[in-house]
């Protein structure tokens, strides 16, 4: 993705993990999938707080989970089950050894998979998301292939929350298919777009 990931390492800021840290391995680099552009805490503390009581016991899915970072957030305050949909098989080995290093392995998949692949995939074996985060490169074509997927509500539970952290540069669709636009809200190039599932 578009900028590379520099210090030592991301922070969980909240839950149960609050204050540890996702180690400088784990953040990846360049490879054939792009440069990893890690989740700003600011903007990762907003999305949590967007989402607010609605993670708890929930079914969470981080459909392009690079660092895992976001993933294990949503663990440390309270999600039953988290998804991390990571397409680079490296990365999602290093996401597989963080989960193993924090104990929290048996709440977590990591699925070595495109997200359209796993949308298709999920809805096929009937699971139902209650909180989607999708934060694809911002020059790629990604939410507009995986959006109408989502849009077609086979993989989201009732009230369904879709999060999509994309460029300022680019405003989202109103609605798509049974999702409807809540907000925008936008941190200096990066934007968090909310999405409910409509009755």
């Amino acid at each position: 993705m578009e900028t590379p990931m520099r210090g030592e390492g991301v922070r969980i800021s909240g839950g149960q993990m609050k204050g540890r840290k996702v180690r400088r391995k784990a953040l990846g680099g360049t490879s054939r999938y792009g440069t990893l552009r890690a989740t700003s805490s600011k903007v990762r503390e907003s999305l949590f707080n967007i989402v607010g009581g609605r993670l708890e016991d929930a079914v969470f899915a981080d459909l392009y989970a690079g660092t895992g970072a976001v993933g294990m957030e949503a663990m440390s305050r309270g999600a039953m089950a988290v998804y991390f949909v990571e397409a680079d098989p490296r990365r999602a080995r290093e996401i597989e050894a963080l989960l193993d290093g924090c104990g929290c392995r048996s709440r977590a998949m990591v699925v070595r998979s495109s997200a359209s692949a796993f949308l298709e995939r999920a809805a096929g074996e009937g699971i139902l998301l209650d909180v989607v985060f999708l934060d694809p490169p911002y020059a790629s074509d990604e939410l507009q292939k995986v959006m109408p997927l989502l849009a077609e509500g086979r993989v989201l539970a009732e009230d369904a929350l879709v999060i999509a952290e994309h460029s300022s540069r680019k405003s989202l669709a109103e609605a798509v298919g049974v999702l409807r636009k809540r907000k925008s809200y936008k941190y200096g190039d990066t934007s968090l777009t909310v999405y409910v599932r409509e009755p």
